[in-house]
């Protein structure tokens, strides 16, 4: 097998994921969601309830552009509003049971259309992919060092718990 030169192996990689994710995105048509209230939801599912300072650095966004988002989830039942209870004057945010069931569906979603696609996979080809996938949870973290309790990637820094961060640590 032939080295490629690193810079095309990544630039490849880096295609390859985002084909990847937009492929899967599809999938998120059928809960009725955008790509950023998808993404927002999920954060909030799981990792929340947090702040919408801690939401809008979590998504990379400005406060404003998250204040709409969740405004727009509020409104379609996912997500409430309360008040911090260590700081009556933050706001914390949480998921609604339909928001949680929302996103958990259009995870399922995901998950099944992605093993569809390498079902067809001969046992060389799935190795491979395995191994792969194996070289990018060293490279960059089993899944996510911000794991919430049931195993899923919060995207929020310091969301874990101190078991977890003693695992990821190794």
């Amino acid at each position: 097998m032939t080295q490629e030169p690193r810079g095309d192996l990544a630039n490849r990689l880096h295609s390859a994921a985002l084909h990847l994710l937009r492929r899967l995105r599809a999938q998120d048509a059928a809960g009725g969601l955008s790509g950023p209230q998808a993404s927002a939801l999920s954060v909030i599912v799981y990792a929340g309830p947090l702040t919408l300072g801690a939401l809008a650095a979590a998504e990379q966004v400005r406060p404003p552009t998250i204040t709409k988002l969740i405004q727009g989830l509020e409104r379609a039942g996912l997500v409430r509003r309360t008040a911090d209870s260590r700081d009556r004057r933050r706001q914390q945010v949480a998921a609604t049971t339909r928001g949680r069931k929302l996103l958990e569906e259009g995870r399922a979603r995901r998950v099944a259309a992605l093993d569809a696609a390498l079902h067809d996979l001969d046992a060389v080809a799935h190795a491979a992919l395995d191994a792969a996938v194996a070289t990018l949870e060293r490279l960059f973290g089993p899944p996510s060092p911000w794991l919430t309790r049931d195993g899923h990637d919060s995207g929020v820094p310091g969301r874990t718990r101190p078991s977890q961060r003693a695992r990821h640590r190794r």
